[in-house]
């Protein structure tokens, strides 16, 4: 790892390692020849070469202005000389520097604006340019995520506005019925009350739901995993559910192993089998039968629920879990599900790092769980 990420930088490297070296040899060569010109007196003859032909002097006076002014004062001159050349190079060297700076924060400034223009550096410095274009997309996939967010909640909202409307005014309208007539007849009266009643437990079934789901969506929910006997599990549920599935006619068969078990959260996995089965008797054909299968394979274990009943359309197969989703528009919250039901189901089977999807073909509709096995 560390190898790749050294040869990942070995261009930027070269490059500053190119620059810096060839200033260096620069200098050496500069004040090389700046000793050989004035150590060597080659210098010398120059300038009094130039004081002769160029500004007209004599021999012997432009000897004299010579020896005056600059052989007594050569190692000053030699030292400005070097001092004025390594400076020059500093300077190249630095300017090179800033360069790549200027380049990064332009670099920046891309990244934090609001576009989808990709980030252009050089080509020596291609992982910085890779390494702003990963945070670029990263902070725009997570603004994206976070504009989700807030409209599934506002849409969270609303939906349940919409659906608590329901119950609510039918327990408002049956309470000032009994307000408004308070010599009702008994049996009447008891009749209207059951009703009110059973209103007032579908709001809080709808309500304690909602609450549900808005736990998992914001990931406070931790697993209790302990090892479950699965053909237990599943035997328990179908009796405990028999009275949702006899008014329909309605009757479960389990096709598993009776040792399967699998790692899971038991109270959880429960809520998931449960609410899969209350959708089967919702909406399988009266006097047909729910079918639960079960299989281990290497890495996982599979359950699959099947039920006969109307074909969904393929392009709603994907909306089932979907929160506040129904199949049947016909059924309001008040007739049929909350819409939660299988929502809940996806968030818990996701949260044991499973999945669950669904099928429908020739009159029979398949869920089917994956959960992994914990070796």
């Amino acid at each position: 790892m560390k190898t790749d990420r050294k040869d990942e930088y070995s261009a930027f490297q070269a490059t500053l390692i190119r620059r810096v070296g060839g200033s260096v040899a620069l200098s050496i060569t500069i004040v090389m020849a700046m000793y050989l010109l004035f150590w060597k007196r080659r210098m010398g003859n120059w300038i009094v070469w130039f004081l002769q032909n160029i500004l007209q002097m004599d021999f012997y006076d432009a000897y004299n202005f010579y020896g005056d002014y600059f052989r007594g004062n050569k190692d000053r001159f030699f030292i400005a000389a070097i001092t004025i050349v390594f400076a020059v190079l500093l300077w190249w060297v630095f300017r090179g520097m800033t360069r790549y700076f200027e380049e990064i924060n332009q670099g920046i400034e891309t990244l934090l604006a609001d576009d989808e223009n990709q980030i252009r550096l050089s080509p020596e410095m291609l992982p910085f340019e890779r390494k702003l274009n990963t945070v670029k997309r990263t902070l725009a996939e997570r603004k994206a995520e976070t504009a989700l967010a807030e409209q599934r909640k506002d849409e969270l909202v609303m939906y349940l506005a919409h659906d608590i409307r329901t119950p609510l005014t039918s327990v408002i309208g049956y309470l000032n019925l009994l307000e408004e007539e308070p010599d009702m007849p008994a049996e009447q009266r008891a009749k209207r009350v059951h009703i009110a009643l059973e209103k007032a437990y579908r709001l809080e079934t709808m309500i304690n739901e909602f609450f549900e789901i808005t736990r998992y969506n914001s990931q406070q929910i931790t697993l209790s995993k302990e090892t479950i006997d699965l053909y237990y599990m599943l035997v328990q549920l179908s009796d405990e559910l028999s009275p949702v599935f006899a008014p329909r006619g309605n009757t479960v068969a389990l096709h598993l192993a009776e040792d399967l078990t699998v790692e899971a959260d038991p109270e959880k996995l429960a809520r998931v089998f449960s609410n899969i089965l209350k959708n089967a008797a919702s909406y399988s054909y009266p006097h047909t039968e729910i079918t639960i299968s079960a299989e281990k394979s290497e890495h996982e274990v599979i359950i699959q629920f099947q039920n006969s009943g109307e074909d969904i359309p393929s392009e709603a197969l994907a909306s089932l879990f979907d929160k506040f989703y129904r199949a049947d528009k016909s059924r309001s919250s008040d007739t049929g599900g909350t819409g939660l039901g299988l929502a809940i189901a996806k968030e818990i089977v996701v949260l044991h790092g499973g999945t669950i999807s669904a099928a429908s073909k020739n009159h029979v509709v398949t869920f089917t769980i994956s959960l992994p096995l914990v070796h």
